[in-house]
């Protein structure tokens, strides 16, 4: 056998993570090998790990559900971020990834699924569905859309309860299963950060929506009976502390909470409904945060920040070369346009872009005054000069000028109600700066970029590798080695817990250096 003492070699045998691993001694010397020793040598056998391949982390129910090979999901990044080529290219590795659909009008989005459809053929894939309280027609279009397109698979957001259209695209997908059961053609995998929220994609439909949509003629009498079968989502992502909108939630609190009450709510339900899946989002960053998921007992990770900074990823190049500049503590809480009158934050990055504290102060602004003509005059200067640089009666019209084709209603009201009128020149401002972010447009101060700190780790992680040139950062290539890592680390933490103690010098995950384009396969 051949056994390996220096750092380097040790680490080689460590890092290859389809083969055993055996930690032997040899007198005073320590090493390495893959193959075990043999009976009555002189090497004694330390401690022992089997192969340890990426494939192999997550739950394999994910895996197979899903039609990938490993328990991993690039969440959907609002405006088309998450791309169609962001998309395909983690379908062709193995991954699965959703379509950021959510911002975009539907013939945008319906052109990206018939991309999709034509370019990765029979690949899984999902789309956003995000909820859109105020725009209930434009939820209705893209359900539409989805289940004209047979869009299999679905990641839903921002829900706080359940809605008749998101209730339709599950329950329009179920049929009966060759076992006489319910089998759900149409996968849904559900956000969330709260346990109320939580609760209702864990059980049933309620049955007095999915009553009335088999009233409507939108599903029929078998799924009306199968609706009782199957919970309202395949898979829960528990979101912690992660780019947007965000509770901040440490995921080490937050993800064993959500087991408890998944476990609770399948006891009380029995084996009439199968348990969901729970995931982790939010902080994914490095192997080792994705590790600590896993460890916890997350069924599969979810990336946002990290891909964002990618190649195949549908924002400008001046953002990605921001993003990939970030450090752990560059980012700061900002209003959110879709919430603003409510005072819900985003988190986005605060570094080189001013749009944080602005947007601050907009909403200090309609917290203090009852409309825009008791905004004090330096103040309004200000916001015409710095902030919104023209006019705020030529941004009102423009806004006025779109509601009145889109939204009469919101018009009609902004006439009467001062404030309303405000909320709604400031919301365009918090509109536009995603825009200019993802065109690139020369505003770069007022750059919105949603972010969180998993952005800082990464880059702190990838310093000096073929990873930390946003040029070369290609999003399956992000994805193998976060997951490489995270079983790597899984291989020394196993060997830890069997009393060995590991080097430094091979006790990280190594990724290749910057002059090197190698890839990185499980």
């Amino acid at each position: 056998m051949t056994v390996r003492y220096d750092p380097d070699g040790v680490y080689a045998v460590l890092a290859d993570l389809d083969a055993p691993c055996y930690v032997v001694r040899n007198g005073d010397r320590v090493g390495a090998s893959a193959e075990p020793p043999a009976a009555g040598g002189p090497l004694a056998l330390l401690a022992a790990a089997g192969p340890m391949p990426s494939t192999r982390l997550g739950e394999s129910g994910f895996r197979r559900r899903h039609g990938v090979s490993h328990a991993y999901l690039a969440g959907s990044m609002a405006a088309g971020i998450a791309s169609e080529e962001l998309v395909a290219a983690l379908a062709r590795a193995g991954f699965l990834a959703s379509y950021g659909a959510a911002g975009l009008p539907p013939e945008r989005v319906e052109r990206a699924l018939t991309r999709l459809a034509r370019e990765i053929p029979g690949l899984p894939h999902a789309a956003n569905l995000i909820h859109a309280p105020h725009a209930p027609q434009l939820e209705r279009a893209l359900v539409d859309l989805y289940l004209g397109h047979r869009l299999r698979c679905v990641e839903a957001s921002a829900f706080v309860q359940l809605t008749p259209d998101l209730v339709r695209y599950r329950v329009a997908g179920l049929r009966t299963g060759p076992g006489g059961g319910a089998y759900a053609e149409n996968r849904l995998i559900a956000k969330v950060s709260r346990a109320e929220v939580a609760e209702r994609f864990l059980r049933p439909a309620p049955e007095p929506m999915v009553r009335a949509l088999f009233e409507r003629g939108e599903i029929t009498a078998e799924q009306v009976t199968l609706a009782r079968l199957v919970p309202m989502a395949d898979d829960l992502t528990v979101e912690a502390d992660s780019a947007g909108h965000t509770d901040r939630r440490p995921l080490v609190t937050a993800l064993p909470a959500m087991l408890r009450l998944r476990d609770r709510v399948a006891r009380e339900l029995g084996h009439a409904v199968p348990p969901v899946r729970i995931g982790a989002g939010g902080g994914i960053g490095t192997p080792e945060a994705a590790l600590a998921a896993f460890s916890l007992g997350a069924a599969y990770v979810v990336t946002g920040s990290v891909n964002q900074a990618c190649l195949e990823a549908g924002t400008s190049p001046a953002v990605k070369a921001l993003l990939a500049a970030a450090g752990p503590a560059d980012y700061a809480m900002a209003p959110a346009a879709d919430m603003f009158e409510g005072g819900a934050e985003v988190q986005v990055l605060r570094s080189g872009s001013l749009f944080a504290g602005r947007a601050r102060k907009l909403h200090e602004l309609y917290r203090a005054h009852a409309g825009l003509d008791e905004i004090p005059a330096p103040d309004r200067r200000r916001l015409e000069a710095k902030v919104f640089r023209r006019p705020l009666s030529e941004v009102w019209q423009e806004t006025a000028d779109y509601l009145a084709e889109h939204h009469p209603e919101q018009l009609l009201r902004a006439e009467i109600d001062p404030r309303h009128r405000m909320a709604l020149v400031f919301r365009w401002y918090l509109a536009q700066s995603s825009r200019w972010a993802v065109t690139g447009a020369e505003r770069a101060a007022d750059y919105q970029v949603w972010c969180g700190p998993a952005m800082g780790a990464f880059n702190e992680w990838a310093a000096g590798s073929v990873l930390a040139d946003p040029g070369q950062r290609r999003v399956a290539e992000v994805a193998r080695h976060l997951l490489h890592g995270a079983a790597f680390h899984r291989r020394l933490a196993h060997l830890r817990f069997s009393g060995v103690r590991i080097p430094a010098a091979c006790g990280s995950y190594r990724l290749p250096p910057a002059s090197s384009a190698v890839s990185v396969t499980s």
